[in-house]
């Protein structure tokens, strides 16, 4: 017997309970979170964002208000600030439903608001990939798909259709390699399966596992990377004592030299890295 709820709801319920749970508004009319939009002044749908030719005017709008002035920073705050919510929610919603859910580029959204500068992206559309025996199979918005490989296969392709052509246009903006850009992708998906694990004290090394694969998935739909994250075990005898490494640098230390390396830098030190994130376990409130 088919659930009387939306499968989608499992997701949105599912993160409720995270600290960090940086999901999109989803508007349908099954499924429909509260968001607000103060200071909107217009939406852009992000197929027709790329093909008006928004990304360049856009992002240079954000770099000449908030900075930072170096490109390579300023393109991974600018895909952050478009896809941290997207990837969230496929990687989370995977890792923590066994569901999938599939983005479309034409059903995702971006408001544009009149301090130059995005808000919370939306999503349209709630279909998801579920295996044969989810109790949502039947359902109309899902799509049934024979295992968990097939599952990321499809999740991934989907990524990499909805995310190309707004990564695209920011590579041939700014000239910032896509590697760089992808691998930005790659990590933070990782890193979105990690996070959930470790607050409800899950096992890393498992989570990690399925990150993996989904990424794997992702190159192979058409991400270009050039290094993958790793786990970093850092305290053995800690439920939370597992963070990660970064394959990719997000540069930030370029904008902001007093910054430094963060602490998931693959440029860091590991001895520097493990001293950090005991620092954290002692003191949360040190942790970003």
């Amino acid at each position: 017997m088919a659930e009387p709820r939306h499968p989608f709801q499992a997701v949105i319920d599912a993160c409720a309970g995270l600290k960090f749970a940086p999901l999109p508004e989803v508007r349908t009319s099954e499924v429909h979170t509260a968001g607000e939009h103060p200071g909107t002044e217009h939406w852009y749908r992000a197929d027709l964002m790329v093909a008006e030719g928004a990304v360049p005017v856009l992002f240079d709008q954000i770099t000449r208000h908030h900075g930072p002035d170096h490109k390579l920073p300023a393109a991974t705050h600018f895909l952050r600030a478009l896809l941290r919510e997207p990837v969230f929610l496929v990687a989370a919603g995977t890792y923590l439903t066994g569901r999938a859910p599939l983005l479309d580029v034409a059903h995702l959204w971006f408001p544009w608001r009149v301090n130059a500068s995005f808000g919370r992206p939306m999503v349209t559309s709630t279909t998801m990939a579920v295996l044969p025996d989810d109790p949502a199979a039947g359902h109309p918005d899902t799509i049934v798909v024979a295992d968990t490989d097939a599952m990321n296969a499809l999740a991934a392709e989907r990524m990499v259709q909805a995310f190309s052509p707004m990564i695209n246009a920011l590579h041939a903006h700014t000239r910032v390699g896509l590697r760089t850009l992808w691998g930005w992708v790659l990590d933070t998906l990782h890193f979105y399966m990690l996070n959930p694990a470790r607050f409800l004290g899950r096992d890393a090394e498992d989570a990690w596992a399925r990150a993996d694969a989904l990424g794997e998935a992702l190159i192979a739909a058409g991400a270009i990377t050039r290094s993958r994250p790793r786990l970093f075990p850092f305290r053995a005898d800690h439920p939370r004592g597992t963070w990660a490494v970064r394959g990719t640098c997000c540069f930030d230390y370029k904008g902001d030299p007093a910054h430094g390396y963060c602490t998931t830098c693959p440029l860091k030190c590991d001895s520097e890295r493990r001293d950090e994130l005991q620092d954290w376990l002692r003191n949360p409130a040190l942790a970003p």
